[in-house]
């Protein structure tokens, strides 16, 4: 009867520990822990991401939409002493710098062509288009120039993609994004409409430039381009191209050789030796400072430049 009686005891004891495991595993899993959520954004916690822009001036336009906002991150694919990417090859710093992105964001119309197998390869990464819907100006044997953001127009509306597309990818930072772009777009706005003001009154519309960065910009401001020296940058003239734009320089007149800071003016500085053009600098605003007023700095230095020389 005794051990009887102990057995009964063991039983229950053993009876009330398996209740008070269960019990415990119970309230843990309702009040200990939360169940895994989705996975955060690439670029560090939870609200973060890492939004990457091919090049500079794809840069300066998203750090203006997505300054001072905690948890956005912005990182420039590209160096930023790079001019157009004409022909560039990736290196393995701008690999790294694409890896910590969620969002890229391009110029498109062709600038980025380099990159089209790499995004196939990388399917998880958002791609905004910034010159989506904006009509290109095509040279005379069809090919279409990207280099819409040179026009202050196409680049307020470059902004304005990027905003619109942002927004749709991370609408939660939406409001942020819409009043920096306000800002930024109306600081732009006021540029263009003093370098209207003020271009409206010059006197000589003729130049010359070293790369076909420029028609949108002489498009918006009524400027002549009677001719472009290198098509593509760094591709030197031949001797024939050479003695062609020395006549038609004669011929018209031209004041102005327009070359960029971003490359060497060697055949400027020949034009010039036989004609009585100077040589000036434009800037397409392809490189310089990584600071949020950077493009607006270099359209006040090129009005300043254009102001001075076709006076």
């Amino acid at each position: 009867m005794f051990m009887f009686i102990r057995s009964l005891v063991a039983i229950k004891r053993m009876l009330l520990l398996t209740a008070a495991a269960f019990l415990s595993m119970f309230l843990m899993a309702g009040c200990g822990s939360k169940p895994a959520g989705p996975p955060a954004p690439a670029g560090g916690g939870e609200n973060e991401i890492t939004i990457a822009t091919s090049f500079y001036p794809m840069y300066i336009m998203t750090l203006n939409i997505a300054k001072d906002i905690p948890g956005v991150n912005i990182v420039n694919m590209t160096r930023p002493v790079t001019g157009c990417l004409h022909d560039y090859q990736l290196t393995t710093e701008d690999l790294k710098n694409l890896e910590k992105a969620s969002i890229l964001v391009i110029n498109g119309a062709g600038m980025e062509s380099f990159m089209e197998k790499l995004l196939i390869q990388l399917p998880e990464i958002k791609v905004i288009e910034a010159s989506r819907g904006i009509p290109l100006i095509k040279s005379e044997v069809g090919e279409e120039n990207p280099h819409v953001w040179v026009s202050i127009t196409h680049a307020i509306q470059e902004v304005k993609n990027i905003t619109e597309q942002l927004i749709a990818l991370d609408p939660v930072h939406a409001d942020k994004y819409y009043s920096n772009s306000a800002d930024y777009v109306a600081k732009l706005e006021a540029l263009r409409t003093r370098m209207h003001q003020e271009l409206s009154q010059i006197n000589n519309r003729d130049i010359i430039t070293f790369h076909e960065a420029f028609p949108y910009f002489a498009e918006e401001f009524g400027l002549n381009i009677v001719s472009v020296i290198e098509r593509e940058p760094g591709s030197e003239p031949s001797a024939s191209e050479l003695a062609d734009t020395i006549k038609t320089v004669k011929e018209l007149k031209v004041k102005a050789l327009f070359t960029e800071p971003q490359y060497p003016n060697k055949a400027a500085a020949t034009i010039a030796r036989e004609t009585d053009a100077k040589v000036y600098v434009l800037d397409p605003a392809v490189s310089g400072l990584m600071e949020a007023d950077s493009y607006l700095n270099i359209m006040e230095e090129n009005l300043k430049t254009l102001l001075e020389v076709l006076n």
